[in-house]
């Protein structure tokens, strides 16, 4: 009986190892299922980078960081900026702007306007080597602005007053509790009318436009593709497939191969978006658009 107790031993061992370890097993199982490569394809370094931008700007962070790692990575050869954006903050806007402009030194950068190219993102993408819009894209809105609600309405049919204790004359700038005064007005109207002449500068810098002519392509007007063109607000007019194909002509690759976005980070930032619109609609911030 010992003997055979000895001889089925290691099968028994296998038997009880996999009953008490099943879960692990299984876990194990799955992250192979997961992460595994479909192909042979999928071993190959991309040499070519797609990042996008999607939706209200109101935090550069990701973005920024994503730029940078492809500009320091000698494998990648080019970068393609996709871009679907109303705008947004001005700050963050900025910061994207020169992440553009740093990568530009090191590697080609064409920006693709898939769907909208406006005010913030049209911004973030103007020290690109060349912009490409969809036909059907909407291109422009180069202005600045500044809006929030004024409750005091609503507050009195509640019966709701607001106390406040500051120092400063000017420290209650775009609270919503009561209407703006002319004085803070024109204190808001000091920093819009400098961040807009900071955009229109950086525009005509990086672009090669007039200044002095900045109310045919900025004033916040909107253009379509054709009538940005025309202005010189980007360089072509076409579609994903022809920006693809003008990086891969400056980047001079000769097998282009190019990285591919993960789903749920891709759904992360759409829900990300639209909490940003939520949140803006309400507490006022210093807008692109």
């Amino acid at each position: 009986m010992e003997f055979i107790k000895k001889l089925f031993l290691p099968i028994t061992a296998t038997i009880n190892y996999i009953q008490n370890h099943f879960k692990a097993m299984l876990f194990l199982l799955l992250l192979v299922l997961i992460y595994a490569p479909a192909s042979e394809k999928e071993f190959t370094l991309n040499n070519l980078q797609k990042i996008s931008l999607i939706g209200p700007i109101m935090n550069a962070d990701e973005v920024v960081t994503q730029i940078d790692k492809a500009a320091n990575n000698s494998a990648i050869k080019g970068i393609l900026f996709t871009i679907d954006s109303p705008g947004g903050a001005v700050a963050p806007s900025v910061e994207i702007a020169y992440a553009i402009k740093r990568a530009k030194t090191k590697k080609p950068v064409v920006v693709y306007a898939k769907g909208t190219i406006a005010s913030g993102s049209y911004y973030a993408s103007i020290w690109a080597d060349k912009i490409i819009a969809n036909p059907g894209s909407m291109v422009g809105s180069i202005g600045v602005i500044m809006q929030g609600a004024d409750l005091s309405g609503i507050m009195n049919k509640i019966g709701v007053k607001s106390q406040v204790v500051k120092a400063g004359k000017y420290k209650q700038l775009g609270t919503p509790d009561r209407q703006w005064t002319p004085y803070e007005v024109k204190e808001l109207n000091k920093v819009i009318s400098n961040t807009y002449d900071m955009f229109t500068q950086d525009v005509a810098d990086a672009r090669g436009l007039n200044i002095q002519k900045r109310d045919t392509y900025a004033n916040a007007h909107i253009f379509t593709a054709s009538q940005a063109k025309d202005v010189g607000l980007i360089d072509a007019l076409g579609v994903e497939y022809d920006a693809k194909n003008t990086l891969i002509a400056l980047s001079g690759v000769t097998n282009p191969t190019w990285n591919k976005e993960d789903k749920f980070d891709k759904l992360m930032k759409k829900l990300a978006a639209s909490s940003a619109v939520v949140l803006n609609t309400y507490f006022p911030t210093l807008v692109l658009k």
